[in-house]
């Protein structure tokens, strides 16, 4: 997987650019198959803004963004949205049915129950 860090309007330090490489690989704990993550932070005179991009396999790309005074708290809440846009993702692909599908299981039922219907009960 690759991280790209990009700044513009200004730099990042050293210690900076490792701790939000550090963090942001910790998405793959989230989805396996990110491939790439692009972070680009944009200082204006005012504003600091955060942008990660984040490619994933057989899927679009994922966006999040965050504005505000300071870089890291930026990063944080770029990278929260980030994270439940991931989960949500994870979860909608992801099957929930680990057995059969349900046309089985709705199939298999009535045949049980047509099966037990047929048995008469023994007159003594």
């Amino acid at each position: 997987m690759q991280v790209a860090i990009t700044c513009r309007h200004g730099s990042v330090s050293d210690s900076l650019r490792d701790y939000i490489t550090e963090k942001s690989e910790k998405l793959l704990t989230y989805f396996e198959r990110v491939t790439a993550i692009q972070i680009t932070i944009d200082q204006g005179e005012n504003q600091n803004r955060v942008e990660i991009l984040v490619d994933a396999e057989h899927k679009h790309n994922f966006v999040a963004h965050a504005e505000g005074d300071e870089v890291k708290p930026n990063f944080h809440s770029a990278l929260s949205k980030m994270e439940q846009q991931i989960k949500k993702y994870k979860q909608k692909i992801q099957d929930h049915r680990r057995d059969l599908p349900l046309n089985e299981i709705a199939e298999n039922g009535l045949a049980e129950a047509e099966a037990e219907a047929e048995v008469e009960p023994e007159s003594e």
